[in-house]
């Protein structure tokens, strides 16, 4: 019985052994044939993934190619855009200081850049180029070659800025930039759309690198000036894409275009130097499959959308850049993955024999626990509890005294270990938590974030030592104080915005700038509740991160962006900024403020006078001088030429608005020193007062300017608040223009025709034209009412050139009559200045028949003042053509004896002012009678008008003025009515 009990135990593990034998044969075969099929599919697999993972390696780095272009995009087109604004901010007109080189070239460089132009285009404009660009590419140049290879502006005349500067100190001196592909693109005729276009890939022969260019037009005044361009070297473009992240299958990239190019950089073959824009016919993959590939892709109607395809030899994928018709590539050779594969087959059978020997040994371990073990438990069951020994115990539940015990044992022995782990457990939660709230306090402490606890009021109770050095504060100084009191003082009102959101959303994010003291800094902060476990706000916690040096980079673009670049005031742009930001404050009823606008008095004859240096520094002296006269709140800007504009904040009325003005009128009060010279200066100033007067923008511009226009009605040098009666003045202005506009289609204008007598035989030699405006109503508007809004609208010169033909018309029909007379026109400031008016004399003159020599157009001297030389050459086309010409209203403008002996003229028209007051006013006699002295010393006929009374006839002819006309003799008559005057006509 004794050899039964023992040997139980070895019968036992023996058929333990052979059951364990037999399962794991059976999981060998199993597992063998499983692995097989797994080895087939998994080779579908893996070629899907590395397909798959092949299309988005090729997304992926086709997105970031085209942000990146999207990036360089944006710069260039804002860098455009302040070239724009440079170029059109006054007349490009300056003096040729630059000596020509022997090659037949004009060349300027500088540690920024440098200039270009063939010395036959070198002119006062490309000279202004010269100067204009230089400062301008100072402050550009630095910016964008952080993205681009170089920056360049090329004009129209073939002048260009670049920088670096050695392309421009190395081109050829005939070099035709209108050939360069980089010129082409951006021409009104190849691009007429005005957009931003990337050149294909060319060879540039003096970088001698290959690259596409970005070319963005240049328009001013919707004219074609130029173009300006940034490179971009292909090779650079290839080393922005991020490398593939595939270490196993050896994938490769590649990059081509549209027309199927591989673009990959290659060296000019040796001994034959590429010319200039020499497109690129890329490389050679040396793989024909792919090369079919890019083919098909090409050739494909959708190949916007990416593509991948697994070929004979080649696992293969695409997508396209969008910014431009390029596609990029990944490819990985079939073999490399199939070499991968049997390596996977090896490791999965050396892995199943592993398992299998893993799985025999534990169904032994299996066969000992569920059998064996428990035998030998249920031996040793009854010593142990006589130990006393409350281990738990795995024995079995059967119904017998041993059974009964093990299960009053069990019982026991559960409830003593429930409660210590139930003791345990609670030892370590709390161990836990307390490791949770070290390492917290920890990460607050240690944070480089700026970390501030408040109650649910947003009094501060905690600060991390991080914002208490970036305060430059301490904790002491900062506790139970209100979280607004870390602001600045100018962030009140978003204070009051944080407050009412928090209210609204319980969290707030944005920009806030921080002040302790003397020292402020710029953050980004985020505050967030913190709720109790009843969801209620007990705390709030504020984090914040200092962002002072992006506000100065910011601050920096915005410079370059919104400021003016000769006065360093804000521009035109930056101004409708925060005229609308203020329009919006005083929407949501937080303050009023008040609109300036100002002009310069008589600025345009000192800036022609002394040159446009002056004016220049004129224009920063007084920039200076009211911005040292204005507060810290208000916004000053420079509009453009001599105007300026002042927001002035927390304006309440109109007393306190004109309380600012004349203070800034007092910034006029001392003359300005130009050089040599000293110049006073004045200015008339316009003030609307917003909401009061209007609280939209262009409302408030417009009012402003109205204001400021009757300030220079009402003398200059004062200034003029708005009010409805200007409105309605500015409105019959745009009636009248309308009606102007009405008047010249419907041919309303009549020309009314004054005599002009010759006191010595009393015969008329010829007439005055003066225009009349009968409106169909029969209402005869008097010249005094539209001429000034026909000059300012520019309406002037198509009633100026109907003028001349019916002038002329006129003339023929009195010469067809046999009379010899000489008719007059005036001529206005528009019309004058105009380039084509000899062009248009000459082809009236040709057309009608009338005699050039019989035509006398009128100018007044103020018409001559400014560009002496321009007015100059004018008044000579004209005498080429055999007119004559006269200086109407003599003696009341800027008369000069050393101009008028340089001006083409036959005669002077004394002004009436003179005559009205002769025989009463000596004055007036002495300097009637000196003009006529002095036109006949030289040699010019001298014409009085104006003459109402016998004494002037006599005192006239006794001076030897013998031509006249006025009131005396008759007054302006319709050609039908010139038949019923009595004097005799020359004939």
């Amino acid at each position: 019985m004794k050899d039964v009990i023992f040997n139980r135990p070895t019968k036992i593990d023996s058929l333990g052994r052979k059951f364990a034998l037999v399962v794991f044969l059976a999981i060998v075969f199993a597992g063998m044939a499983v692995g097989y099929l797994v080895i087939w599919q998994q080779q579908d697999i893996v070629f899907a993934q590395q397909q798959q993972f092949l299309r988005q390696q090729a997304t992926h780095n086709a997105k970031v190619l085209s942000d990146t272009f999207l990036h360089k995009e944006q710069k260039a087109i804002a860098a455009n855009q302040i070239v724009m604004r440079a170029l059109a901010r006054q007349e490009l007109q300056a003096a040729l200081r630059l000596p020509v080189n022997p090659d037949n070239s004009v060349r300027m460089q500088d540690d920024y850049s440098a200039a270009f132009v063939n010395a036959q285009r070198y002119n006062k404009r490309t000279a202004a180029l010269f100067e204009r660009t230089g400062v301008l590419w100072q402050q550009l140049s630095p910016l964008l070659l952080q993205d681009f290879f170089n920056f360049y502006f090329i004009s129209t005349e073939h002048f260009i800025r670049i920088a670096p500067g050695d392309w421009a100190m190395q081109v050829d001196s005939q070099h035709d930039f209108s050939a360069d592909i980089f010129y082409q693109l951006a021409t009104p005729e190849q691009n007429p759309a005005r957009q931003p276009r990337w050149t294909p890939v060319y060879y540039d022969s003096i970088w001698q690198k290959w690259m596409t260019s970005l070319i963005i037009p240049l328009y001013i005044n919707d004219q074609f000036v130029g173009v300006t361009g940034s490179d971009y070297v292909l090779s650079d473009i290839l080393d922005t894409l991020p490398e593939l992240a595939d270490n196993n299958y050896q994938s490769k990239m590649f990059l081509f275009d549209a027309t199927g190019t591989v673009l990959k950089p290659q060296a000019p073959a040796a001994g034959q130097p590429l010319a200039m824009n020499t497109r690129f016919q890329g490389a050679s993959l040396n793989q024909p499959e792919l090369e079919q590939y890019i083919r098909q892709v090409t050739a494909a109607t959708d190949n916007r959308k990416p593509d991948s395809r697994r070929l004979d030899s080649l696992l293969v994928a695409s997508a396209a850049v969008e910014r431009l018709d390029w596609q990029v590539g990944v490819y990985t050779n079939n073999s490399n993955i199939m070499a991968s594969l049997v390596s996977f087959r090896y490791k999965l059978v050396l892995s199943f024999v592993a398992v299998a020997v893993l799985i025999a040994l534990l169904l032994q371990l299996v066969v000992y626990h569920l059998i064996l073990k428990r035998l030998n438990r249920l031996s040793a069951a009854i010593p142990r509890l006589s130990r006393g020994d409350l281990e738990p115990a795995l024995l079995d539940n059967n119904a017998d005294e041993i059974g009964r015990l093990n299960q009053a044992f069990g019982r026991m022995s559960g409830e003593i270990s429930e409660l210590v782990a139930g003791l345990n457990a609670r030892i370590e939660e709390k161990e836990q938590a307390e490791r949770s709230a070290r390492k917290l306090s920890k990460a607050v402490s240690f944070s480089s974030s700026g970390i501030v606890l408040t109650d649910a009021q947003l009094n501060i109770e905690y600060t991390n030592p991080f914002l208490i050095e970036m305060m430059g504060s301490s904790a002491a100084q900062l506790q139970q104080q209100p979280l607004h009191n870390l602001f600045a003082q100018e962030m009140f009102h978003v204070a009051e915005v944080i407050e009412q959101t928090l209210t609204e959303r319980q969290h707030w994010r944005g920009d806030m700038l921080l002040q302790h003291q003397d020292r402020q800094l710029w953050v980004s902060l985020a505050i967030a509740p913190i709720r109790d476990d009843k969801g209620d706000i007990t705390n709030y916690v504020c984090a914040m991160q200092d962002i002072s040096f992006i506000k100065q980079s910011q601050k920096k673009m915005e410079q370059l962006a919104y400021y003016d670049v000769l006065t360093g005031l804000a521009n035109r742009s930056y101004f409708r900024d925060q005229l609308r930001k203020a329009i919006a404050m005083s929407h949501r009823g937080y303050y009023s403020f008040a609109l300036l606008y100002f002009d310069l008095d008589e600025f345009k004859r000192i800036n022609d006078t002394l040159g446009h240096d002056a004016g220049d520094e004129l224009l920063k002296e007084v920039s200076r001088r009211l911005t040292s006269r204005l507060r810290e709140e208000d916004t000053i800007a420079r509009l453009g030429g001599d105007e300026f504009a002042v927001i002035l904040s927390g304006i309440n009325d109109r007393a306190q608005a004109s309380n600012i003005a004349a203070n800034l009128q007092q910034a006029f009060a001392a003359p300005v020193k130009l050089g040599n010279h000293e110049v006073s200066i004045s200015a008339s100033i316009g003030i609307t007062v917003a909401p009061e007067d209007a609280a939209e923008e262009e409302l408030l511009l417009k009012h402003a300017d109205l204001a400021m226009y009757e300030a220079k009605a009402r003398g200059k040098n004062t200034f003029h608040f708005f009010s409805p009666d200007l409105n309605e003045a500015a409105n019959e202005r745009l009636l009248i223009e309308n009606q102007l506009r009405e008047a010249i289609r419907d041919h309303q204008f009549l020309l009314y025709y004054q005599p002009k007598i010759d006191l010595r035989d009393n015969s008329i030699v010829g007439y005055e034209t003066l225009l009349r405006w009968l409106r169909p109503d029969n209402t005869l508007i008097p010249p005094l009412r539209f001429i000034g809004v026909a000059e300012s609208t520019g309406l002037i010169v198509q009633i100026g050139e109907w003028i001349i033909w019916e002038a002329c018309r006129f003339l023929s029909r009195q010469q067809a009559r046999g009379h010899n007379v000489t008719v007059s026109i005036n001529l206005s400031v528009r019309q004058f200045r105009d380039d084509n008016l000899p062009e248009i004399v000459e082809r009236i003159l040709q057309r009608t028949g009338a005699n050039p020599a019989n035509i006398i157009f009128e100018i007044t001297e103020s018409m001559l003042m400014g560009d002496t030389d321009a007015a100059i050459s004018q008044l000579n086309q004209l005498k080429r053509l055999g007119v004559a010409l006269s200086i109407d209203d003599f003696g009341t403008g800027y008369s000069s004896l050393s101009y008028l002996k340089r001006f083409p003229v036959d005669e002077l028209k004394i002004d009436r002012s003179f005559v009205k007051d002769i025989p009463d006013d000596r004055n007036d006699m002495d300097i009637v009678a000196a003009i006529i002295a002095m036109a006949q010393k030289m040699n010019l006929r001298v014409v009085a008008e104006g003459v109402e009374t016998a004494e002037q006839v006599e005192f006239l002819k006794n001076n030897a003025c013998y031509q006249v006309q006025g009131y005396y003799f008759s007054v302006p008559l319709a050609e039908q009515e010139l038949s019923r005057l009595s004097y005799n006509i020359n004939s």
